[in-house]
């Protein structure tokens, strides 16, 4: 096993890994740019290295730099984490030359994989089913109208080497699709350096469903399941869980064993996941793979009980699965909301700052994974990602219903949070019965109704606290009148008939925190 990994990112997910190497004995190297010198990562770290400007170019997207950091602090091993080099095959390629494992798939699947038509190639090899389209890249309008007259409209044109919906554009029409191709193609090459795009056919409202996969270097691969995925805004996942509401055991099966097929196509090693588009008669088609840990990994980890981040390291160590698929059982249902630093009233603009205030839920079956903490300032150069927060419970109803209650006790202090948009999503009755689609989330936004609020929700640090020193003040006045605050100030109960009053909640619950 390794002695010391450098974990080659930041933010939660740094933290994540970090935690997984400390709970294996192994020593953790952080690296970070001069904006995040403050951050959570470096401070759980059992060293960490500046690599440069906050601009992630100059930092964390400089191989040169991540590896002169390995050689100084001497780890064996380096974990990617997901986004920035964690699909780069020219960064593992590097790894290897310098002598360091690179924890994640080999150069050579990473690329097979990497390329969207490169990819399908190989699928329609394999026997994988895909949406209707193209697996090579268009040389010309001309051969895309040729392509969408057969494969019909609407269509979508989609970059080979994209994610993130960038270079995506839905084409409804035949006079569309000049404009949509250039357009395209214009921004693949800006995002990606490669300007190639083809056409897939537009499903109508389908489901986003990926399946996780995981292989070691001894040729052994298994799938652990799926994950529902199908809430997203402009193309990005915002809400996922495990089990997906749509899958029985059949179809389950049926996913997996093609997972497998892809896996084993690309001859991948470490923990992948295969996604899949799946129709309103679950008819389900391969999207694409993506070679990395993904956000989404805890869900997996609950309803599993394996620890991905930990079976990655193992697997680049050299050591088997010691399981096979006959042994892995699905328990319970999870759920996962991502909460980001944007604004959904001002259309879900970044929201940077000083974090002044910070209540975390916790509580049976909460889980937290987290890159912030109270007195941080989060950066305006980086993916506003803060923190990921997952209840696990026997089922589904169960699982929402605790993580609306986690989601009531959760408050972030001094910036905008899309706290507020997850409330409102897990009391939709819609997603509660399991009536998904990736165009659910644009259609309740575009329903313009107004979000649920916590009692904190719209207070600012001062306000609370200010609130918190008056209820501790008049806790001892008023100890013997019937105003429904106890001497201590706290277990404060409403008279018969009355609302509890949200400014009182607030209040008890800050002073509770101040007196814990």
């Amino acid at each position: 096993m390794f002695r010391k990994i450098l974990v080659a990112n930041r933010g939660e997910i740094a933290v994540r890994v970090l935690r997984a190497c400390r709970e294996m004995g192994i020593a953790t190297v952080a690296v970070y740019s001069e904006a995040d010198r403050a951050a959570l990562h470096v401070r759980r770290a059992d060293e960490a290295y500046c690599i440069g400007p906050a601009a992630a170019a100059e930092s964390y997207l400089d191989v040169g730099k991540i590896l002169e950091a390995a050689r100084r602090s001497g780890a064996e091993a380096i974990h990617p984490g997901y986004g920035f080099l964690s699909e780069n095959a020219r960064f593992a390629r590097a790894c290897a030359d310098a002598g360091v494992k690179f924890i994640g798939p080999t150069a050579e699947a990473m690329e097979r994989m990497g390329s969207k038509t490169r990819a399908r190639q190989a699928m329609e090899q394999a026997g994988v089913p895909l949406v209707p389209g193209t697996a090579r890249g268009l040389a010309s309008v001309e051969e895309a109208g040729q392509v969408a007259a057969k494969v019909g409209y609407p269509l979508l044109l989609k970059a080979a080497a994209g994610g993130g919906g960038k270079g995506m554009r839905r084409v409804n029409t035949p006079q569309e699709l000049a404009a949509a191709f250039r357009d395209a193609q214009s921004e693949a090459e800006r995002a990606f350096g490669d300007a190639e795009v083809y056409i897939e056919k537009l499903l109508a409202r389908p489901r986003h469903i990926e399946v996780q996969v995981l292989g070691d270097e001894h040729g052994n691969l298994v799938h652990l399941g799926e994950r529902e995925c199908s809430l997203q805004r402009r193309h990005q996942k915002v809400v996922e869980e495990s089990p997906s509401p749509l899958v029985d055991s059949g179809m389950r099966r049926r996913m997996g064993e093609a997972a497998v097929r892809v896996a084993r196509a690309a001859g991948y090693t470490s923990a992948g996941t295969v996604e899949f588009l799946v129709d309103a008669d679950r008819n389900f088609y391969f999207l694409e793979m993506n070679t990395r840990l993904q956000v989404e990994h805890p869900v997996t980890e609950l309803v599993t009980g394996l620890d991905l981040a930990q079976w990655q390291i193992r697997i680049a160590a050299g050591e088997s699965l010691s399981f096979a698929q006959d042994e892995i059982q699905m328990r319970g249902h999870a759920i996962e909301c991502r909460i980001y630093a944007e604004d959904p009233d001002n259309n879900f603009f970044p929201s940077p700052g000083r974090i002044t205030r910070l209540l975390t839920p916790s509580g049976p079956g909460i889980r937290e994974d987290s890159g912030i903490y109270e007195g941080w300032t989060v950066p305006l150069e980086y993916d506003p990602l803060l923190s990921k927060l997952v209840a696990y419970a026997p089922t589904r109803a169960e699982a929402a219903a605790r993580l609306t209650r986690a989601l009531d006790e959760y408050f972030v202090g001094g910036i905008k949070t899309t706290l507020p948009l997850f409330r409102r999503v897990l009391r939709n009755p819609d997603f509660l019965a399991g009536e998904l689609d990736t165009g659910f989330l644009d259609r309740l936004l575009e329903a313009g109704e107004e979000a649920p609020t916590s009692a904190a929700d719209g207070l600012s640090a001062d306000q609370i606290a200010a609130i918190a020193a008056a209820v501790f003040q008049a806790g001892g006045r008023m100890a013997t009148q019937p105003l429904g605050i106890s001497a201590n100030g706290f277990g404060a109960r409403p008279a018969a008939g009355e609302r509890p009053s949200g400014w009182k909640q607030a209040a008890r619950r800050e002073a509770q925190r101040e007196r814990e």
